[in-house]
Protein backbone atom coordinates (compact mmCIF):
# COMPACT_ATOMS: atom_id res chain seq x y z
CA UNK A 1 0.00 0.00 0.00
CA UNK A 2 1.42 3.34 -1.13
CA UNK A 3 3.71 5.40 -3.33
CA UNK A 4 3.64 4.41 -6.91
CA UNK A 5 4.68 6.65 -10.16
CA UNK A 6 6.60 6.24 -13.23
CA UNK A 7 10.34 6.36 -13.28
CA UNK A 8 12.96 7.53 -15.73
CA UNK A 9 16.44 6.42 -16.30
CA UNK A 10 19.25 8.13 -17.83
CA UNK A 11 20.14 6.05 -20.95
CA UNK A 12 23.74 7.62 -21.04
CA UNK A 13 25.09 6.89 -17.71
CA UNK A 14 27.82 8.30 -15.84
CA UNK A 15 26.09 12.16 -17.01
CA UNK A 16 24.74 15.01 -14.73
CA UNK A 17 20.56 15.41 -16.36
CA UNK A 18 21.51 18.94 -18.01
CA UNK A 19 23.81 16.41 -20.52
CA UNK A 20 21.29 13.49 -20.50
CA UNK A 21 19.64 13.21 -24.39
CA UNK A 22 17.18 9.98 -23.71
CA UNK A 23 15.30 8.12 -20.83
CA UNK A 24 13.61 4.78 -20.49
CA UNK A 25 10.34 4.28 -18.87
CA UNK A 26 9.90 1.67 -16.02
CA UNK A 27 7.18 1.22 -13.20
CA UNK A 28 8.15 2.95 -9.95
CA UNK A 29 7.47 3.47 -6.18
CA UNK A 30 8.46 1.69 -3.18
CA UNK A 31 5.69 -0.68 -2.29
CA UNK A 32 4.57 -0.82 -5.99
CA UNK A 33 7.98 -2.56 -6.66
CA UNK A 34 8.20 -4.60 -3.69
CA UNK A 35 4.08 -5.99 -5.30
CA UNK A 36 5.83 -6.47 -8.44
CA UNK A 37 8.69 -8.39 -6.51
CA UNK A 38 6.25 -10.38 -4.90
CA UNK A 39 4.59 -11.40 -8.11
CA UNK A 40 7.91 -12.19 -9.83
CA UNK A 41 8.93 -14.87 -7.21
CA UNK A 42 5.42 -16.45 -8.10
CA UNK A 43 3.09 -15.04 -5.24
CA UNK A 44 -0.18 -13.57 -5.64
CA UNK A 45 -0.16 -9.97 -5.30
CA UNK A 46 -2.29 -6.68 -5.19
CA UNK A 47 -1.30 -2.71 -4.80
CA UNK A 48 -3.53 -0.15 -3.05
CA UNK A 49 -2.65 3.23 -4.39
CA UNK A 50 -3.94 5.82 -6.71
CA UNK A 51 -2.77 7.83 -9.90
CA UNK A 52 -3.71 10.52 -11.86
CA UNK A 53 -6.23 10.33 -14.61
CA UNK A 54 -3.21 10.58 -17.29
CA UNK A 55 -1.35 8.76 -19.88
CA UNK A 56 0.90 7.60 -17.23
CA UNK A 57 -1.84 6.62 -14.96
CA UNK A 58 -2.91 3.93 -17.82
CA UNK A 59 0.85 2.99 -18.16
CA UNK A 60 0.81 2.68 -14.38
CA UNK A 61 -2.09 -0.01 -14.65
CA UNK A 62 -0.88 -1.92 -17.76
CA UNK A 63 2.35 -2.29 -16.16
CA UNK A 64 0.89 -3.81 -12.86
CA UNK A 65 -1.31 -6.57 -14.98
CA UNK A 66 1.93 -7.13 -17.53
CA UNK A 67 4.02 -8.07 -14.46
CA UNK A 68 0.50 -10.30 -12.79
CA UNK A 69 0.07 -6.99 -9.83
CA UNK A 70 -3.69 -7.07 -9.39
CA UNK A 71 -4.68 -3.34 -10.02
CA UNK A 72 -8.13 -3.40 -8.77
CA UNK A 73 -7.08 -1.11 -5.33
CA UNK A 74 -5.70 1.15 -7.79
CA UNK A 75 -7.68 4.30 -7.63
CA UNK A 76 -7.90 7.17 -10.14
CA UNK A 77 -7.71 11.18 -9.20
CA UNK A 78 -9.56 13.27 -11.33
CA UNK A 79 -7.08 16.25 -11.41
CA UNK A 80 -3.66 15.06 -9.83
CA UNK A 81 -1.50 13.71 -12.15
CA UNK A 82 0.83 10.56 -11.69
CA UNK A 83 4.16 11.22 -10.53
CA UNK A 84 7.44 11.46 -12.68
CA UNK A 85 10.83 10.36 -11.17
CA UNK A 86 14.20 11.10 -12.96
CA UNK A 87 17.40 9.42 -11.49
CA UNK A 88 20.93 10.64 -11.92
CA UNK A 89 22.94 7.69 -11.73
CA UNK A 90 26.10 9.32 -11.03
CA UNK A 91 27.11 7.52 -8.75
CA UNK A 92 25.34 4.39 -9.40
CA UNK A 93 25.50 3.70 -5.96
CA UNK A 94 23.98 6.75 -4.68
CA UNK A 95 22.38 8.24 -7.48
CA UNK A 96 20.11 11.51 -6.85
CA UNK A 97 16.64 11.28 -7.63
CA UNK A 98 14.26 13.65 -8.75
CA UNK A 99 10.70 13.93 -7.62
CA UNK A 100 7.62 15.85 -9.50
CA UNK A 101 5.00 14.78 -6.76
CA UNK A 102 3.67 18.52 -6.86
CA UNK A 103 1.58 20.13 -6.43
CA UNK A 104 0.68 16.68 -4.16
CA UNK A 105 0.91 12.62 -5.70
CA UNK A 106 -2.87 11.17 -5.70
CA UNK A 107 -1.59 8.12 -4.09
CA UNK A 108 -1.67 10.36 -0.72
CA UNK A 109 -4.74 11.28 -1.31
CA UNK A 110 -5.98 7.55 -0.51
CA UNK A 111 -8.88 7.87 1.97
CA UNK A 112 -10.06 5.44 5.18
CA UNK A 113 -13.26 5.14 3.47
CA UNK A 114 -11.96 3.85 0.11
CA UNK A 115 -10.07 1.17 1.95
CA UNK A 116 -11.31 -2.37 0.95
CA UNK A 117 -10.78 -3.82 4.71
CA UNK A 118 -11.76 -7.23 4.05
CA UNK A 119 -8.89 -7.72 1.52
CA UNK A 120 -6.42 -6.22 4.00
CA UNK A 121 -7.71 -8.40 6.82
CA UNK A 122 -7.41 -11.38 4.56
CA UNK A 123 -4.11 -11.32 2.79
CA UNK A 124 -1.05 -13.46 4.07
CA UNK A 125 1.42 -10.62 4.07
CA UNK A 126 0.46 -6.69 4.34
CA UNK A 127 3.23 -4.23 3.80
CA UNK A 128 2.50 -0.26 4.16
CA UNK A 129 5.62 2.42 3.53
CA UNK A 130 6.39 5.16 5.38
CA UNK A 131 5.36 8.38 2.89
CA UNK A 132 2.14 6.90 2.97
CA UNK A 133 2.42 8.59 6.95
CA UNK A 134 3.80 11.97 5.47
CA UNK A 135 0.87 13.59 4.66
CA UNK A 136 -2.81 13.34 5.35
CA UNK A 137 -5.52 11.69 4.21
CA UNK A 138 -2.43 8.92 2.90
CA UNK A 139 -1.45 9.12 6.95
CA UNK A 140 -4.61 8.13 8.55
CA UNK A 141 -5.92 5.54 5.76
CA UNK A 142 -2.48 3.49 6.29
CA UNK A 143 -2.98 3.95 10.45
CA UNK A 144 -6.53 2.40 9.78
CA UNK A 145 -5.51 -0.24 7.51
CA UNK A 146 -2.39 -1.82 9.62
CA UNK A 147 -5.23 -1.39 12.77
CA UNK A 148 -7.56 -3.77 10.54
CA UNK A 149 -4.97 -6.21 9.98
CA UNK A 150 -5.07 -6.69 13.89
CA UNK A 151 -1.81 -7.21 14.23
CA UNK A 152 -1.69 -10.25 12.13
CA UNK A 153 1.60 -11.90 11.18
CA UNK A 154 3.49 -10.75 8.80
CA UNK A 155 1.89 -7.12 8.84
CA UNK A 156 5.11 -5.14 7.68
CA UNK A 157 6.04 -1.86 7.86
CA UNK A 158 8.54 -0.34 5.42
CA UNK A 159 10.20 2.76 7.00
CA UNK A 160 10.82 4.21 3.66
CA UNK A 161 11.28 7.84 4.89
CA UNK A 162 12.47 10.46 2.30
CA UNK A 163 13.23 14.09 3.62
CA UNK A 164 11.46 15.70 0.87
CA UNK A 165 8.06 14.47 1.67
CA UNK A 166 8.28 15.68 5.38
CA UNK A 167 7.85 19.06 7.13
CA UNK A 168 10.08 17.80 9.67
CA UNK A 169 12.33 14.54 11.22
CA UNK A 170 9.56 15.22 14.73
CA UNK A 171 6.90 14.56 12.44
CA UNK A 172 7.80 11.81 10.51
CA UNK A 173 9.46 10.73 13.79
CA UNK A 174 5.89 10.46 15.47
CA UNK A 175 4.08 8.93 12.52
CA UNK A 176 6.46 6.19 11.70
CA UNK A 177 6.26 4.90 15.87
CA UNK A 178 2.32 4.84 15.13
CA UNK A 179 2.48 2.62 12.28
CA UNK A 180 5.66 0.59 14.00
CA UNK A 181 3.07 -0.10 16.87
CA UNK A 182 0.22 -1.67 15.02
CA UNK A 183 2.95 -3.90 12.73
CA UNK A 184 4.52 -6.83 13.25
CA UNK A 185 7.38 -6.36 11.38
CA UNK A 186 9.89 -3.23 10.84
CA UNK A 187 12.53 -2.75 7.98
CA UNK A 188 14.63 -0.27 7.49
CA UNK A 189 17.96 0.93 6.86
CA UNK A 190 20.19 2.68 9.42
CA UNK A 191 19.55 6.37 8.58
CA UNK A 192 15.66 5.37 8.18
CA UNK A 193 15.66 3.53 11.66
CA UNK A 194 17.44 6.52 13.44
CA UNK A 195 14.43 8.94 12.27
CA UNK A 196 11.94 6.28 14.18
CA UNK A 197 14.20 5.33 17.26
CA UNK A 198 17.20 7.35 17.09
CA UNK A 199 20.97 6.63 16.20
CA UNK A 200 23.30 3.43 17.79
CA UNK A 201 24.77 0.46 16.68
CA UNK A 202 22.43 -1.71 14.68
CA UNK A 203 21.51 -4.05 17.15
CA UNK A 204 20.46 -1.44 19.84
CA UNK A 205 18.44 0.36 16.96
CA UNK A 206 16.82 -3.32 16.12
CA UNK A 207 15.84 -3.43 19.78
CA UNK A 208 14.33 -0.10 20.23
CA UNK A 209 11.84 -1.52 16.64
CA UNK A 210 11.24 -4.71 18.91
CA UNK A 211 10.39 -2.25 21.96
CA UNK A 212 7.74 -0.50 19.87
CA UNK A 213 5.94 -3.37 19.35
CA UNK A 214 7.26 -5.34 16.47
CA UNK A 215 8.46 -8.98 16.25
CA UNK A 216 10.57 -9.08 14.02
CA UNK A 217 13.09 -6.14 12.95
CA UNK A 218 15.48 -5.64 10.23
CA UNK A 219 18.10 -3.38 9.59
CA UNK A 220 19.49 -2.92 6.33
CA UNK A 221 23.94 -1.66 6.75
CA UNK A 222 24.51 -1.21 2.85
CA UNK A 223 27.89 -2.68 2.28
CA UNK A 224 28.25 -4.14 5.48
CA UNK A 225 25.10 -6.69 4.76
CA UNK A 226 21.94 -6.53 6.99
CA UNK A 227 21.07 -7.67 10.62
CA UNK A 228 18.24 -9.25 12.10
CA UNK A 229 16.13 -9.89 15.63
CA UNK A 230 13.66 -11.39 17.33
CA UNK A 231 13.15 -11.65 20.94
CA UNK A 232 14.85 -14.85 20.13
CA UNK A 233 18.04 -13.25 19.23
CA UNK A 234 20.27 -11.86 16.47
CA UNK A 235 21.26 -12.54 12.33
CA UNK A 236 23.53 -11.11 10.70
CA UNK A 237 24.40 -11.80 7.60
CA UNK A 238 27.20 -10.76 4.85
CA UNK A 239 26.36 -8.81 1.75
CA UNK A 240 26.09 -9.79 -1.49
CA UNK A 241 29.23 -8.06 -3.62
CA UNK A 242 28.14 -6.94 -6.88
CA UNK A 243 29.19 -4.57 -9.02
CA UNK A 244 26.22 -1.43 -8.86
CA UNK A 245 24.69 -0.19 -11.80
CA UNK A 246 21.87 1.43 -10.17
CA UNK A 247 21.12 1.06 -6.60
CA UNK A 248 17.73 2.55 -6.66
CA UNK A 249 15.33 -0.49 -6.12
CA UNK A 250 17.76 -2.88 -4.51
CA UNK A 251 16.14 -2.22 -1.06
CA UNK A 252 12.77 -2.94 -2.56
CA UNK A 253 13.88 -6.05 -4.16
CA UNK A 254 15.10 -6.96 -0.43
CA UNK A 255 11.98 -6.32 0.74
CA UNK A 256 9.60 -8.84 -2.06
CA UNK A 257 12.55 -11.51 -0.99
CA UNK A 258 11.61 -10.90 2.83
CA UNK A 259 7.98 -11.32 2.13
CA UNK A 260 9.08 -14.96 0.05
CA UNK A 261 11.28 -16.11 3.14
CA UNK A 262 8.21 -15.49 5.51
CA UNK A 263 5.62 -16.57 3.65
CA UNK A 264 7.87 -19.84 2.95
CA UNK A 265 8.54 -20.49 6.83
CA UNK A 266 12.12 -19.70 6.27
CA UNK A 267 14.35 -19.37 9.19
CA UNK A 268 15.19 -15.94 9.33
CA UNK A 269 18.97 -16.92 8.56
CA UNK A 270 17.65 -18.15 5.34
CA UNK A 271 15.18 -15.38 4.93
CA UNK A 272 17.75 -12.50 4.94
CA UNK A 273 20.55 -14.42 2.71
CA UNK A 274 18.02 -14.63 -0.07
CA UNK A 275 16.91 -10.92 0.37
CA UNK A 276 20.31 -9.68 0.33
CA UNK A 277 20.76 -11.74 -3.15
CA UNK A 278 17.77 -10.44 -4.56
CA UNK A 279 18.45 -6.85 -3.40
CA UNK A 280 22.46 -7.33 -5.47
CA UNK A 281 20.29 -8.20 -8.08
CA UNK A 282 18.64 -5.33 -8.92
CA UNK A 283 21.71 -3.74 -8.15
CA UNK A 284 23.20 -4.71 -11.17
CA UNK A 285 20.16 -3.77 -13.32
CA UNK A 286 19.08 -0.33 -14.53
CA UNK A 287 15.61 -0.69 -13.38
CA UNK A 288 13.50 -1.05 -10.24
CA UNK A 289 10.49 -2.65 -11.60
CA UNK A 290 11.56 -4.40 -14.50
CA UNK A 291 14.38 -5.47 -13.23
CA UNK A 292 12.50 -8.00 -10.03
CA UNK A 293 14.13 -11.44 -10.09
CA UNK A 294 12.57 -14.85 -10.31
CA UNK A 295 13.48 -16.88 -7.34
CA UNK A 296 16.09 -18.68 -9.72
CA UNK A 297 17.94 -15.55 -10.46
CA UNK A 298 17.85 -15.23 -6.71
CA UNK A 299 19.31 -18.51 -6.08
CA UNK A 300 22.16 -18.03 -8.82
CA UNK A 301 23.09 -15.07 -6.73
CA UNK A 302 23.23 -16.48 -3.33
CA UNK A 303 27.25 -17.34 -2.21
CA UNK A 304 27.46 -20.51 -0.54
CA UNK A 305 26.95 -20.06 3.56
Amino acid sequence: MGRVGVDLYPEQSGVPLAEVRSFAKSLGGSPTNVAVGAARLGHRSAVITKVGDDGFGAYVRHALRAFGVDDRFVGTHATLRTPVVFAELDPPESPSILFYREPKAPDLELSVDELHREAIRSARTFWTSGTGLSEEPSRAATLAALEARGRAPMTIHDLDYRPAFWPSREEAREAQRLALERATVAIGNQGEVAVAVGEGEPHEQAARLLGLGPGLAIVKLGADGVLGATADGLVRVPPVPVRVVCALGAGDAFGAAVCHGLLAGWDLERALRFANAAGAYVAGQLACADAMPTEKQVLAMMPDP
